[in-house]
């Protein structure tokens, strides 16, 4: 597999990266420039020894302009972005004046008038703007959604989702544990679920909340086809016992109509799926990633 293209990375310390640096990799393409303010990323070693690093976005900006003008090789053809939440406005904005395609992840941005705003910044551009929505490639869910694209057209399901992934106490001094960086924990959590429901069943036409606190939230979902009761958690005693009892700190469950959804594996390498749909001009962009940021902006705007 050989694309030979330059990628710049942002966010090469956070915990997703070295997804981003597998998908890379496994392309068949280069990681040329890395950014982070943390300068823990031997990790990088692994992958892309001769890669740059830098941890002031200025520097990085700048050898990715040198790049453009002084190289046309050399030149950065895409940035991926894997930084905070509220950062990837501006970094995908980084992107695109450097002239390369962004690849961000979930959440895309915090609130759907960002996406209005980046859509014309890509219009202005010939350059596009990737999400990583990797849930859509998992077979499980492609199964699931064939089978009620193929069902009864005026059907609405009945849906279940308890969504535990426990979490110490650093997430809360992290800027995961600001609502104003990570969106909250339903955004932070929550979005690749919320982005599959909408996908399958459709756009959201009412929601409302019945319990929200900074390491759970829980509420009612309508969309246009399914009904979906949903709570989303950090506290590891929402993990049943059962399943604590062996060790396990995360509990994902998804029902419809009673009967359980089983997506527990085959995540390994969903990004480098999304990477190869993207190199070939297939992957998911802002109009893709819009009913899921309208849901989280709506639950974390919602007053009880």
């Amino acid at each position: 597999m050989t694309n030979n293209y330059n990628f710049a990375l942002i966010g090469a310390a956070g915990y997703i990266a070295p997804r981003h640096l597998k998908a890379i990799r496994d392309t068949g393409n280069r990681l040329v420039a890395a950014l982070d303010p943390f300068d823990c990323v031997g990790i990088m070693d692994s992958y892309f020894p001769d890669c740059d690093f830098f941890t002031e976005p200025e520097r990085f900006d700048r050898h990715l302009d040198k790049l453009r003008r002084t190289n046309s090789k050399g030149q950065v053809n895409y940035v991926s972005i894997c930084s905070p939440n509220y950062l990837h406005d501006a970094h995908i904005r980084l992107a695109l004046r450097n002239n390369a395609h962004a690849i961000c992840e979930k959440p895309i941005v915090l609130n759907p008038w960002n996406v209005d705003a980046l859509q014309e910044i890509e219009n202005e551009s010939d350059k596009r703007i990737y999400t990583i929505l990797q849930l859509r490639y998992h077979p499980a869910i492609i199964a699931l959604k064939k089978q009620i694209d193929e069902g009864p057209k005026d059907k609405i399901y009945d849906i279940d989702l308890n969504y535990v992934t426990s979490r110490g106490r650093w997430y809360f001094i992290s800027w995961k544990g600001d609502v104003q960086k990570s969106g909250g924990v339903a955004t932070n959590i929550g979005v690749h679920f919320f982005d599959m429901l909408t996908w399958i069943f459709g756009k959201m036409t009412d929601l409302q909340l019945t319990h929200s606190q900074p390491d759970k939230v829980s509420g009612y979902l309508e969309l246009k086809r399914a009904r979906v009761n949903w709570k989303l958690s950090l506290d590891i005693n929402d993990v049943p016992e059962k399943i604590r009892q062996k060790g396990q700190r995360t509990f994902r469950s998804i029902k419809i109509e009673g009967k359980e959804i089983e997506f527990s594996d085959g995540f390994t390498d969903l990004h480098t799926v999304t990477y190869q749909k993207i190199l070939n001009g297939e992957g998911f962009g802002l109009e893709d990633a819009r009913p899921s940021i309208e849901v989280v902006h709506k639950i974390r705007s919602f007053k009880l």
